[in-house]
């Protein structure tokens, strides 16, 4: 609950930006392309976020670094409103990044540690989920909060993360896999990875494709429906909610066929499922066959991302799993960072809907292929393995 409520608000709070991108760039007096950029800002401190957290999660364990992380994401998002001018809201949004990189690390490895071997599955479905959630949420507030309150509310209902630091603090107990292999300093957890390169190599190659996956076909449809179709704001945003249901189901129902399909072959099998719907996602004719289109390909997309918490866990050397997997993650999301501007660029060349598809199917194509010759160590038990006593 905690690792998913964590992710939840994270991505809420990202994600609302996406649907005020005309609205800052009126109110803030530069391009639309100037506030896509600060997207990229965001994501590409992420790994700051990831490292800084990690090696506390490795250093004094899961619980105080998550809340602290989630504090500090809550406190930078709720100045967001506050912002006078954008070069302040720029500073803010990179600051905001460094929090959002640091809560998916510690929260995923919390939450598998904790997760009897048959449920990993379904429960990584359910943790990544929260990601979908989040982004319904905003789509829930940019129907409701952004006409009534304003765009500066939106950051301000951002800010209520912050109380689940109390509930963190009451009702999570400590992983018992890191009590058993804590680290004595933070030089034997570098040396550990260092150790571990090749792994940790293979993990960021798959996460910037996964993320070229999640952000080239998230961050962009609002503003794709509204600029290419004409479609509202209030009906984009339902649409949104539509898609973001299909990638809760996606999530959880792919992480539990995982279980007994393994983790590679089921990513494969959810990723062909979103390359087919491409031609109705992005070219398709009518408001229903683009809407239909959207919900079941985030079905296939985040049915491949809903195997990512437990895959990069499972992989993960025990004695380092607070930083490796949220520090390939993040490093992936730096890589990819620029999925926004580059698909915001191409639709000047090809169009909106060739930029979308084009970006996609070769990110699709190469993602099967790095499965296909990649590996994985599903069932792993947790906190039987590497100890740090191997580095020293």
């Amino acid at each position: 609950m905690a690792g998913f409520l964590g992710w939840t608000l994270d991505a809420f709070d990202y994600f609302v930006v996406i649907f005020m991108f005309d609205t800052l760039a009126a109110h803030f007096h530069v391009s639309k392309a100037d506030v896509v950029r600060t997207t990229v800002y965001t994501l590409a401190l992420r790994p700051v976020g990831a490292l800084l957290f990690g090696l506390l999660a490795d250093r004094y364990g899961r619980r105080k670094p998550l809340m602290a992380n989630v504090i500090f994401f809550s406190i930078v998002e709720f100045l967001c409103g506050f912002a006078p001018n954008f070069t302040v809201f720029v500073v803010l949004r990179a600051l905001y990044g460094i929090g959002m990189g640091g809560e998916w690390g510690v929260g995923a490895s919390l939450a598998m540690e904790s997760s009897p071997n048959r449920w990993r599955g379904v429960l990584s479905g359910v943790l990544q989920s929260g990601y979908s959630v989040g982004y319904l949420l905003a789509a829930l507030a940019a129907r409701f909060v952004l006409p009534a309150w304003g765009w500066r509310a939106m950051f301000w209902v951002g800010g209520l993360p912050a109380l689940l630091a109390f509930y963190i603090r009451l009702r999570v107990p400590e992983s018992q896999a890191w009590k058993q292999h804590q680290a004595e300093d933070f030089r034997a957890i570098m040396r550990l990875v260092s150790k571990h390169k090749a792994t940790l190599a293979y993990m960021v190659l798959l996460m910037t494709l996964m993320m070229f996956l999640s952000h080239g076909t998230q961050d962009l449809y609002p503003d794709f429906l509204k600029t290419q179709h004409g479609v509202s704001q209030a009906t984009v945003s339902y649409i949104a909610i539509l898609y973001n249901i299909g990638a809760i189901i996606g999530g959880i129902a792919f992480g539990q066929l995982s279980q007994s399909l393994g983790r590679r072959y089921t990513m494969i099998a959810a990723l062909i499922l979103a390359l087919m719907m491409i031609p109705a996602w992005a070219f398709g004719s009518s408001l229903l066959i683009l809407a239909t289109g959207a919900f079941a390909l985030q079905i296939g997309v985040q049915g491949a991302w809903g195997i990512i918490p437990v895959h990069l866990n499972e992989l993960s050397p025990d004695s380092i799993r607070g930083v490796v997997p949220g520090f390939a993650y993040q490093l992936g999301i730096l890589f990819a960072a620029g999925t926004n501007a580059i698909e915001f660029g191409l639709r000047n060349r090809a169009g909106y809907s060739w930029a979308l598809a084009s970006f996609e199917i070769i990110t699709i194509c190469s993602l099967i292929v790095v499965l296909l010759f990649g590996s994985e160590q599903k069932g792993k038990a947790f906190g039987r393995h590497e100890s740090l006593s191997t580095a020293t």
